[in-house]
């Protein structure tokens, strides 16, 4: 197949099989003219190529994922670690999400004094809501004369 062909069937640009060829994760069988040719065999690789995009691999690790020959070589630890991050990520968004339905509907007359509210702020300045490199520094308040 060509590279015209393997991007109409996968859905996959052009641009983005030559970058995946480039850097290993598929590769051409040869040219046809100024194009590439694949096996079909390419479809079923970018399928596991978009699953581990999915489910949040990089690049580099769903590389990781396939033998010399091109056959899937999964970790099953990896797989296991990526499970456990991504509890961890909807128990934090499961909690920001209660948070936000929480300060819609708060009664109190202004969030800050919705104890519920205040908690989740300090939350997320603590980073403790899982927002990576969003951590906020306390600054100690001026004494008040």
């Amino acid at each position: 197949m060509d590279i015209a062909e393997v991007s109409q069937r996968s859905g996959v640009p052009a641009s983005t099989l030559r970058f995946y060829d480039e850097k290993g994760l598929i590769t051409s069988i040869g040219r046809h003219g100024l194009r590439r040719l694949f096996d079909p065999g390419v479809l079923d690789r970018l399928a596991l190529i978009a699953l581990g995009r999915a489910a949040g691999f990089s690049l580099d690790e769903i590389a990781l994922m396939f033998a010399s020959d091109g056959q899937p070589r999964i970790d099953r630890r990896m797989l296991a670690d990526k499970a456990d991050e991504l509890d961890r990520t909807i128990r934090n968004l499961s909690a920001m999400r209660d948070g936000l339905r929480h300060a819609a509907v708060c009664p109190e007359p202004s969030h800050m004094e919705c104890p519920k509210f205040r908690r989740i702020v300090r939350a997320a300045a603590s980073g403790a809501l899982g927002v990576p490199g969003k951590k906020i520094r306390r600054v100690a308040s001026a004494p008040s004369k």
